[in-house]
């Protein structure tokens, strides 16, 4: 097999006229469609210059053209490296001169405000706008719809994703065509998602959900997809009898629940929903169960690994854990500070093993060396406990993380901005509850002595510097931070003074 990824996903669908998607027009794109048309992209970025190995920057709304440039830099042998479609051009400046991309591509209007990025990052520009039209697409038009699939290994890198740091400073995470290929083939197994299915998707595609769990799970079943620009719960209800399997995060549940039209006969021909990217509260699983007759199952993954383990298909699904390790994946709860292997039932931080995980980070071979344990294990930084049948409960993420509408959000990068501010001596970030995105950001600022804070002022001066949904939905001014006997910030305390905020 030459290209593996490209065999697995897309080779073996070439010519067949089978459905892959429905379209939000309700337009239907079949396989040979779809591959035609990514074989024409594929032709499209060699034009450019770009060759394999070199990487593709994607900044564009979700469309059938998108995804076809995934399919297309897997076909040619180059990196993709999407980007949320909510990246100031401040942030993008940053992803384009890391990652060194032959090729930008991004919405036309963007094109203003990245142009003098990409030319001062010696990268070229073309545009795709959410309807398949711009500049590249227009380039593509009268290209031939076969190209010579390039020659790659398990081995090669696939794309790459940026996350967050507790630095503040993003990351590279490195994906091969083995991490991918393995991680969709445990999906596949444990889902039981055949030919058959036709799943509702309404998730980003510049996130490891919506790209690499919900369509690639896709094309290695053969299955088809109702493809949504985004989600909003009323155009769901009217999808949904379409549909056999739906990939979510919490917010879509919750939605779906403010919902009179959602009932057992509107999803009676269901077969599966499956929610991630943050935690379910309990209360939604039963509500939605008691609603729907449906018990929707949880899986854990992140950025660097893909996913790591899920609820049962058949067997019991627990509100509150995130199941099993999938096929092939080795998981270990270690204790934080001593990395010993845990007592059982006691909480510790989860290390995971396997072909789903990451190479490492982008230009970063410490930071790579400091996450890894000799033995190969990753050190994901969420801890976690084993229950008494071994379901992975998940007890807290990442120290530093917010996760708001399924995206996940580290404060230092918050807080850096906001120390900048004239006026402010330090500040605080943290996540509170909140009853449509999980989570919701609050900023608590202290000012340097004499100094009044406009809030207002400092929450505008950021609009142009972060994406909107890191942006804090509240910002409030306190005369000090609480701090333990160490001088540590004491956020949990920060937590629970404006736990309420939202939920009035």
């Amino acid at each position: 097999m030459t290209n593996p990824l490209y065999h697995s996903f897309f080779e073996r669908h070439r010519g067949s006229d089978a459905l892959l998607m429905v379209l939000e027009d309700g337009s239907r794109l079949s396989y040979r469609a779809f591959l035609d048309m990514a074989s024409r992209f594929a032709n499209a970025l060699v034009e450019t210059g770009v060759q394999p190995g070199d990487r593709v920057v994607l900044q564009v709304p979700k469309s059938a053209e998108a995804l076809a440039i995934y399919a297309a830099c897997v076909q040619s042998g180059s990196v993709m490296v999407p980007l949320n479609t909510g990246y100031t051009p401040a942030e993008v400046d940053y992803f384009v001169g890391d990652a060194q991309p032959k090729l930008v591509i991004c919405d036309p209007k963007s094109q203003e405000g990245l142009q003098s990025i990409c030319e001062n990052h010696g990268a070229q520009l073309e545009t795709l706008d959410a309807f398949g039209g711009g500049s590249f697409a227009e380039r593509s038009v009268k290209l031939p719809e076969t190209f010579p699939t390039v020659e790659r290994s398990i081995d090669d890198l696939a794309a790459f994703l940026y996350t967050s740091g507790t630095t503040g400073r993003s990351k590279g995470a490195m994906l091969t065509q083995g991490n991918l290929l393995s991680n969709a083939e445990a999906l596949v197994q444990t889902w039981r998602f055949t030919s058959s299915d036709v799943l509702f998707h309404a998730l980003p595609i510049f996130h490891t959900h919506g790209l690499f769990v919900a369509s690639n799970v896709t094309f290695l079943a053969g299955s088809s997809m109702i493809f949504l620009s985004s989600f909003k719960a009323q155009q769901a209800i009217e999808h949904l009898p379409k549909a056999t399997t739906m990939m979510g995060v919490p917010t879509f549940y919750t939605r779906l629940l403010d919902e009179p039209r959602l009932n057992r006969e509107l999803v009676q021909h269901m077969r599966l929903f499956i929610s991630g990217s943050a935690p379910l509260l309990a209360e939604t699983h039963l509500a939605f169960e008691e609603r729907t007759g449906h018990r929707i199952l949880e899986r854990y993954g992140m950025t660097e690994t893909n996913m790591i383990t899920s609820n049962p298909y058949e067997a019991e699904r627990r509100a509150g854990t995130v199941g099993h390790p999938l096929p092939g994946v080795e998981i270990r709860i270690t204790d934080p500070e001593t990395a010993a292997p845990t007592p059982a039932g006691e909480i510790g931080m989860i290390e995971v093993r396997g072909p789903n995980v990451f190479i490492g980070y982008w230009k970063m071979p410490e930071k790579t060396a400091e996450e890894f344990r000799e033995d190969g294990f990753f050190i994901t930084g969420d801890l976690h406990q084993l229950d008494d049948a071994g379901y992975v409960q998940i007890v807290a993420r990442s120290k530093a993380l917010i996760i708001s509408g399924g995206y996940n959000i580290y404060p230092k990068e918050i807080e850096l901005l906001l120390d900048e501010q004239e006026g402010v001596l330090e500040s605080a970030v943290i996540g509170v509850p909140h009853p449509d995105f999980g989570e919701g950001v609050v900023g608590v600022l202290v000012p340097q002595a004499g100094c009044t804070l406009d809030v207002e002022q400092i929450a505008e001066t950021l609009k142009p510097k972060i994406a909107r949904f890191k942006q804090p939905k509240q910002l409030f001014v306190l005369p000090e931070l609480p701090r333990n006997t160490m001088g540590k910030v004491e956020k949990n305390v920060l937590r629970d003074q404006y736990a309420q905020v939202f939920l009035h």
